[in-house]
């Protein structure tokens, strides 16, 4: 497996972050994704990150449909993979009703359609030709007028691989089809096959393609305790971030994440939270949060526990693994990385015994 951890640029001192990621690459890490939620922007800080580390692959996790025009898309993605001499991964994600609508303004309309189109007009803007598009949701150049296809003047140099964060059935079967990657999240390994891999697979059986083709970048926090009372201080202070997820992330009506965890056995405990959660009533929805399922979607343990557990991924068919390091300073989320490093590479080495 491959090392990753994402970062957002927003609420933080800058030079702090800009010390963790180059500290990360001494590390040894392979991959800095950079978020984009209700705050910072994506490609910015990757751009400052490019001329800061010499190794790593940087990608975006994620670039928000509805929030750029595809060619907007393709412009910034081509301009951070010259900048980083080929190291530059594009992650994209339709994101949800709540930041698309009432963040941005932008209708959350047939974001499966959006979502494909804009990776072919991003690809066919990267190819360097006169890009002209006729699509569901974008027409390019817009008929009726007097403008002609055009090319951009600079042409990708680097592949650029892209990534689909995706967790909706038809979503994950259209990552499968088309994407170089998933960017996965809500993820119990032992429940991965029916809610998430048998959609992919059969995006990529219809593409005709092999899960090889596409790599399965799952992320979590992980945490280590040194024995069982602190073990159970972590996991009841995750409750209540678990309850956000199945509650709070999405609009009354639409959660992707209330919706996958559901799917991996977890729905009426998932529909009861979000009905707390909605209601106000936030203690009562984190109090329905079990332990089971904070373990399940964490890597959060001893360090044999924490161990076995990224053995499970990796056997589940997970490529990269995403670390979300604990820590209250920069010191204790770098240390906490450095021991989640060693581990993937422990059972690396095992797997090639």
């Amino acid at each position: 497996m491959r090392t990753s951890t994402t970062i957002e640029a927003s609420g933080s001192d800058w030079r702090e972050i800009v010390a963790y990621v180059t500290e990360a690459e001494k590390l040894g890490l392979d991959i800095c994704w950079v978020a984009e939620a209700w705050g910072s922007e994506a490609p910015s800080p990757l751009g400052y990150l490019a001329a800061k580390t010499e190794r790593m692959l940087l990608g975006s996790g994620i670039i928000q449909l509805g929030t750029r025009t595809p060619m907007a898309i393709a412009r910034a993605a081509i301009t951070l993979s010259q900048i980083s001499q080929g190291r530059f991964l594009l992650g994209l994600g339709p994101s949800g009703p709540q930041v698309i609508e009432g963040l941005h303004g932008v209708p959350f309309a047939r974001p499966l359609v959006r979502m494909r189109e804009t990776v072919e007009i991003v690809r066919e803007a990267a190819a360097g030709g006169k890009v002209s598009y006729s699509g569901q949701e974008f027409r390019i150049p817009l008929p009726g007028a007097e403008a002609k296809p055009m090319r951009l003047s600079m042409r990708a140099e680097h592949d650029i691989p892209v990534y689909l964060a995706t967790l909706s059935p038809k979503m994950l079967h259209l990552t499968g089809e088309i994407a170089d990657g998933w960017l996965g999240t809500s993820f119990v390994p032992e429940g991965a096959k029916e809610a998430y891999f048998d959609h992919l697979d059969q995006g990529l059986a219809a593409a005709g393609r092999a899960r090889a083709d596409l790599d399965i970048c799952q992320g979590a926090e992980v945490a280590f305790a040194d024995d069982e009372d602190a073990l159970s201080a972590m996991v009841a202070g995750r409750k209540k971030e678990l309850a956000f997820s199945l509650g709070g992330m999405g609009s009354a009506s639409t959660n992707f994440y209330n919706n996958a965890y559901s799917r991996q056995g977890w729905a009426e405990v998932a529909a009861e939270v979000r009905t707390r959660w909605q209601a106000g009533d936030r203690d009562g929805a984190a109090g329905l949060v079990t332990d089971e399922m904070v373990l399940a979607t964490t890597l959060i343990g001893t360090e044999a526990m924490v161990r076995q557990r990224l053995r499970v991924w990796r056997d589940a068919g997970v490529d990269t693994v995403r670390f979300y390091p604990a820590g209250e300073t920069l010191d204790a989320r770098l240390t906490t990385l450095g021991r989640a490093i060693d581990l993937v590479r422990d059972i690396e080495d095992e797997a090639a015994r």
